[in-house]
């Protein structure tokens, strides 16, 4: 670190000098967090020859390994201490999210009107047909009841 003298005699003086003091700290505060908290993002070996490239990755694949264990040997947690987090944070989403789906199902239910196709004919928009339908009421669409009624009807009529 720096080392600053610091006259009592002028107080802006002694005011800069604790502010460079101060911003030198924070800057080596900083580096250091920075080293320690950086990681890699490589994950596919430099281009070369293939040896060096299987090299380099087994290298990565074990930098990960030992990275995991420390991280796993830091957190001193056993297997029993998991589960039973694991398993309060599943009670916490049941105990959120089945009041909220009941009060969605709920809403819908009792105060959205839920809109159907309108009833008589289609407009024209609406009724294009590119082709005819393959059963024996070639203009019906297969659930069409009243359509298929008046088709069967009109035909009835054509055969008498």
């Amino acid at each position: 670190m720096k080392t600053f003298h610091i006259s009592q005699k002028n107080p802006i003086k002694k005011m800069f000098a604790a502010r460079a003091l101060q911003r030198s700290s924070g800057l080596v505060a900083r580096r250091t967090a920075q080293t320690t908290q950086r990681r890699s993002a490589q994950t596919v070996p430099l281009a070369g020859p293939k040896d060096e490239m299987i090299a380099q990755s087994i290298a990565h694949l074990r930098a990960r390994v030992a990275r995991q264990k420390e991280i796993m040997d830091a957190t001193q947690h056993s297997h029993a201490e998991e589960v039973a987090e694991m398993w309060k944070w599943i009670k916490i989403s049941f105990v959120v999210a089945t009041p909220v789906c009941v009060l969605s199902v709920a809403k819908d239910v009792l105060f959205v009107e839920h809109v159907h196709r309108p009833h008589g004919p289609l407009p024209d928009y609406m009724a294009i047909q590119t082709r005819e339908f393959p059963w024996e009421c070639e203009t019906c669409a297969l659930f069409d009841l009243e359509c298929w009624k008046k088709c069967r009807a009109e035909m009835a009529q054509e055969e008498a």
